[in-house]
């Protein structure tokens, strides 16, 4: 479930929000506390899927020149 982190500071970066969260997940996620792997082992292994894919689309869609008109998604 999202978080977004309401009590720090206001990020303007972009997707700081989707960010945040797929931080706190693979941090928290068993392969990083139990196996003590490093984070990026385990995304490499598929772990958090969901976000990493929502991260990646927020961040394409600021290449994505119609959304200079429209908006960025996501915000």
């Amino acid at each position: 479930m999202p978080k977004y982190f309401e009590e720090k500071e206001e990020d303007n970066r972009a997707c700081a929000g989707i960010r945040e969260d797929l931080k706190a997940c693979i941090l928290q996620h068993d392969c990083v506390v139990k196996e003590g792997k490093m984070p990026s082992e385990c995304l490499k292994e598929g772990h958090c899927k969901a976000l990493k894919i929502s991260f990646f689309e927020c961040k394409r869609s600021m290449m994505d020149t119609r959304s200079r008109f429209r908006g960025r998604k996501g915000d």
